[in-house]
């Protein structure tokens, strides 16, 4: 089976790069052609794909979706974290890579990031390989 399971410990809200760890999934599987599905089953979490050379790109990212989203004293939700759905609902749970010759279809700048956005918390994300 070609579905594999990581948890991750997060702060209070960030980008954390996951890269090597769906990597580490594609070697294991030994896929050579296909897609690699990235998902995390949380409603104030995300995953995207972004730049991973310049770490300002993701602090520009945070303060963006901040900015966006800010926290708002006319939210109903209950646990105060309604901010943090709408981020998650705008970046996605989910995102696909192709797979070819055995390698992550990522541009030379590009990583895999999972999305902090109600933190701390432990947190799950699944790559599915095809």
């Amino acid at each position: 089976m070609n579905l594999y399971s990581f948890t991750l410990s997060t702060g209070s809200e960030g980008f954390y790069n996951i890269t090597s760890m769906v990597n580490d999934a594609l070697q294991t599987s030994k896929i050579q052609e296909g897609i690699c599905v990235i998902y995390t089953p949380h409603t104030t979490a995300a995953i995207t794909i972004n730049e991973n050379a310049d770490p300002d790109v993701v602090r520009d990212l945070t303060f963006a979706l901040d900015k966006t989203c800010p926290d708002r004293p006319e939210f109903r939700h209950a646990e105060g974290n309604s901010a943090a759905h709408l981020k998650s609902s705008l970046v996605g749970c989910s995102e696909t890579v192709i797979v070819d010759k055995g390698r992550l279809l990522l541009g030379t700048w590009q990583g895999i990031y999972f999305c902090e956005f109600d933190g701390p918390r432990t947190r799950k994300f699944y790559v599915k390989l095809i």
